[in-house]
């Protein structure tokens, strides 16, 4: 019998938790798994707690206030008991009878997350203009290979998060977090529903939030471990405009007996410091960066099976 966790934040969903609740449970029933519900309330202003609080089976778990959904994934998951952690939203927008395909896809190929994929979205214009712009520029930046990476519906092996710890608006990440550690990632497309309940909470300041994190995972995909060569090279690039503007700086002196009059020095020296500087602090974020793998004793891979013969 599979051991299933399915962690689902919520804020503000009174109208929502208890027709979920009902659907999550009838489905893990129907399948036979061993599971367990996590709702974490992200700080409700409204009756969502004390409807929570009469529900059977349900780890209930409160946080003191909102810090939004990525804290509210991340503390679900730190609480979850079984091998595999799925991921919902608690809008009810996911589908959760869309729970068995996403397991059985995942154990048929052997992945180690399987993400949903709302191919045909049932969100209003501007939430469907925002998500394809997003995933464009997450292609470009990324490149996890996942079509819908901000669909919360997916499911996981416990091992994925053993060093994973989400902040920002990082859930819409996860993928290419995992893919960077070396895990095997898969998609499988899923009913989305529309919002019959509630209010959205989308708004203009978590898509700015979900770019400025978009810069963060290209970032440590590309030079976590190593940030010298990005900033060692942008600063090498610098000495090399201000090497030039000295050559020509001299060459203008000797050839007109004057240059005080000019920007040409000024530029030069400008060049020269910034790439001695950007250097430094890429000496300076490599010591970091080896300061930190060693303190978590994270060493930018994963190991996945030893056997001994």
């Amino acid at each position: 019998m599979m051991g299933l966790s399915i962690v689902v934040p919520i804020f503000n969903e009174q109208e929502n938790v208890l027709d979920l609740h009902k659907e999550i449970k009838e489905v893990c029933i129907k399948n036979k798994y061993n599971y367990e519900i996590i709702f974490i309330d992200d700080g409700s202003t409204d009756n969502t707690g004390m409807i929570c609080k009469s529900l059977s089976p349900l780890k209930y778990i409160r946080l003191r206030k909102n810090f939004g959904q990525t804290a509210a994934f991340d503390a679900g998951i730190k609480k979850s008991k079984y091998d595999f952690i799925l991921t919902m939203d608690g809008d009810r927008q996911n589908d959760p009878s869309d729970i068995p395909i996403l397991i059985k896809h995942l154990e048929e190929n052997d992945y180690d997350i399987v993400s949903g994929w709302r191919k045909r979205r049932k969100d209003n214009f501007f939430k469907k203009f925002i998500s394809r712009g997003a995933n464009f520029l997450r292609k470009i930046l990324i490149n996890d290979g996942i079509h819908d990476s901000g669909c919360a519906l997916k499911i996981y092996k416990k091992e994925c998060f053993e060093k994973v710890t989400l902040y920002g608006e990082m859930h819409r990440f996860i993928p290419a977090l995992l893919k960077i550690k070396g895990f095997k990632v898969g998609e499988i497309v899923v009913n989305h529903r529309k919002r019959i309940a509630g209010v959205t909470k989308y708004n203009w300041k978590r898509t700015i939030k979900g770019f400025i994190d978009m810069i963060s995972v290209w970032f440590w995909n590309k030079y976590a471990v190593r940030p010298l060569h990005l900033l060692g090279g942008i600063g090498f690039l610098f000495l090399l405009v201000g090497g030039v503007s000295s050559i020509y700086t001299v060459y203008y002196y000797f050839s007109t007996g004057k240059v005080g009059h000019t920007a040409w020095p000024i530029t030069s020296i400008f060049f020269i410091l910034m790439g001695i500087q950007m250097f430094i602090s890429g000496l300076i974020a490599d010591m970091l960066s080896r300061t930190y793998h060693e303190t978590i004793n994270d060493y930018g891979y994963n190991i996945k099976e030893i056997k001994e013969n």
